[in-house]
């Protein structure tokens, strides 16, 4: 059964936006990169945030592959955020990014943010692509790591989307809601759980917003044009997230530090 469609990107009469936005842990591209490009096209995004992005050898040139292969642009992230990135179409410009490591605990995987301000048309939406850890304890002070990130930003409209490693419910997922809101709890649309790929049972992937980011629906695509169930199988071992948000008119542009 087909799922009713998102809205489409566009501008309101109001001067807002429309906004489509995916999130993806690719897993470092190991997989059929066919698959995940024809996915990645079929949800029509704007924005990309891209978690287990490349971030080892020649990863700015596996980078630019997968932007071209799915008719968008790099913007930033991959081995300069261990491995959060984004991509985005023309449509999006680009007004600022910044590319943050957060502290290591030894032991583990070193995790970071992707961010980038972007402005469409006279809306303006930062956003942010996240890895939480494996660890309990660490992905709880990443949690609020993320926070001050999203509020050091000074912008009222943000976006973090991300692969959290966490069920709703949990402590850190908890945290970060204590502030933004679950787009799939507001707005839900399409499937729920994301993880793993061939029998999904777990929702460890999400989209959260500020409350000034209207979320118009939230969820795991499925029915995707061209796209078959085993290129979402085959693409990658999570489920995309995709949300429609309407971003309103934003003032002027903050001068970079």
């Amino acid at each position: 059964m087909l799922l009713p469609d998102l809205p489409a990107s566009r501008t309101e009469p109001d001067g807002s936006a429309v906004v489509r936005l995916l999130s993806y842990n690719v897993r470092s591209l190991r997989d059929d990169t066919a698959a995940l490009a024809r996915v990645i096209r079929a949800c029509a995004p704007d924005v990309v945030c891209v978690q287990e992005g490349p971030r080892f050898f020649r990863w700015r040139k596996k980078a630019a592959r997968l932007a071209r292969a799915t008719g968008l642009l790099y913007v930033a992230g991959g081995a300069t955020t261990a491995g959060p990135l984004l991509l985005a179409d023309l449509r999006a410009h680009v007004e600022r990014t910044d590319e943050t490591l957060l502290p290591r605990t030894p032991g583990l995987h070193r995790r970071g943010l992707a961010t980038a301000v972007l402005r469409f048309g006279a809306a303006r939406l930062a956003v942010v692509s996240t890895h939480l850890s494996l660890a309990r304890a660490e992905r709880h002070e990443q949690a609020g790591l993320v926070l001050a990130h999203v509020r050091g930003l000074g912008e009222p409209h943000a976006v973090v989307a991300g692969d959290l490693n966490e069920r709703p419910g949990g402590a850190a997922f908890r945290r970060l809601t204590a502030e933004l809101r679950d787009g799939r709890a507001v707005a839900p649309w399409g499937g729920r759980h994301t993880y793993p790929a061939p029998d999904p049972r777990k929702r460890i992937d999400a989209v959260l917003a500020t409350a000034s980011v209207e979320v118009l629906g939230c969820g795991v695509p499925a029915g995707l044009p061209g796209v078959t169930p085993a290129d979402l199988r085959d693409a990658t071992d999570h489920l995309p997230v995709l949300a429609a948000l309407r971003v309103p008119v934003s003032g002027p542009a903050r001068a970079a530090a």
